[in-house]
């Protein structure tokens, strides 16, 4: 890695729907492989909504392997994190965040994934995929849901 590489990938815009619509597409796990601009979700069980910091949500990836996800932060309606993990292993580093914000003309809605602290090498060429366009394809999956809503 070099100096100068960006660990942090951002992108934003508003959505045309309510937050409260958008939060519930983000805070229902099942829910997110519809929107995943990553083609890495799979599936995810029903009944596993985030409702408070330290849940834990199970995915099953596209190949197969199963994520816990434990959220770090999270302001109901607004703004939640998680990192995910193997089963039975410490989170590696790598951090999963959604804003909602309500603007006029609906809702400013910023995605980031954040992996200044990833600390597995093995995953260093993936988290480079993960760009700004990729994390925007997430966001206007998910305003074609919402704003279908």
């Amino acid at each position: 890695m070099s100096e100068t590489e960006t660990r942090v990938a951002t992108a934003e815009r508003v959505v045309h729907a309510p937050a409260e619509t958008i939060w519930e597409l983000i805070a229902d796990p099942a829910r997110q492989p519809e929107w995943d601009g990553n083609d890495n979700l799979a599936t995810a069980a029903p009944g596993q909504r985030v409702r408070a910091v330290g849940d834990v949500f199970t995915m099953t990836l596209t190949n197969g392997a199963t994520r816990e996800n434990t959220v770090v932060e999270l302001v109901e309606g607004r703004r939640v994190a998680w990192l995910p993990n193997v089963p039975g292993e410490e989170p590696r580093g790598h951090l999963w965040r959604w804003e909602l914000e309500p603007v006029a003309d609906g809702t400013l809605v910023r995605h980031t994934y954040d992996w200044t602290n990833l600390t597995d090498p093995t995953r260093f060429a993936r988290a480079r995929a993960t760009t700004s366009e990729r994390l925007l394809a997430s966001i206007e999956r998910l305003a074609a849901l919402a704003e279908g809503a």
